[in-house]
């Protein structure tokens, strides 16, 4: 069975056809390339995530299946609860 791509790719017009139809998944309070003003990009940086790290783990046979249960993408919905966590940690210290 071939995998799916996961990177998907639009033209501008598809992307405009998208948002149209509410297609679209950004958010609405988000801000606007065109209304962020000329400073802005003059000082944007590309900053690419931290690596991720391959760790064997053991869990609770009940979590691990809840997470699976909700379809593909468990593994990356296990690391947002951690990441939640870590960040409220954090805040709290």
């Amino acid at each position: 069975m071939k995998k799916k791509p996961t990177i998907a790719r639009y033209t501008l017009s598809e992307v405009e056809a998208l948002r149209e139809r509410g297609g679209d998944p950004t958010r609405r309070d988000a801000p606007r390339a065109e209304s962020l003003g000329e400073d802005f990009w003059k000082s944007a940086r590309v900053v690419m995530p931290p690596g991720k790290t391959s760790v064997h783990l053991r869990l609770d046979r009940d979590v691990a299946e809840w997470f699976k249960a909700r379809g593909k993408g468990h593994l990356t919905r296990m690391n947002a609860v951690l990441r939640a966590y870590v960040d409220a940690q954090k805040r709290s210290a």
